[in-house]
């Protein structure tokens, strides 16, 4: 099991940049595949950016192709998800999630989540 902490969240204006954070506990987290989801008011939560267990295979939603990039430490048990020229349909709620396995973009297929970070894009 697997207990995941998201910070970095906050608000910005629209072209700025923010990194998100996602501390995971335990001495396995080189073991699970790792997501950023994103969910706005009256949405449903959606697939950003997902990495492998090693770190050699992501994959991105085209909303965001280009601008967020994810990366992964797993000496310190720690997924990133930096985030530039941001713009005001980037606000949301951002959930980072992990599962067991292989990367995959499906957030249905993802076993464990955080409490997710509010990231606000003023315009």
């Amino acid at each position: 099991q697997v207990q995941l902490v998201e910070s970095g969240g906050g608000l910005v204006q629209a072209g700025d940049s923010l990194r998100l954070s996602c501390a995971a506990s335990g001495r396995t987290f080189s073991s699970y595949a790792m997501g950023w989801f994103r969910q706005a008011p009256g949405k449903e939560r959606e697939f950003v950016a997902a990495i492998s267990r090693r770190g050699g295979s992501i994959y991105y939603a085209d909303s965001v192709k280009g601008r967020f990039s994810i990366s992964r430490d797993n000496a310190k048990n720690t997924v990133y998800l930096q985030m530039n020229s941001l713009k005001p349909e980037d606000t949301a709620v951002y959930y980072c999630a992990a599962r067991p396995g292989e990367v995959v973009s499906t957030r249905a297929l993802y076993n464990y989540w955080g409490q997710g970070t509010q990231v606000t894009v003023s315009s």
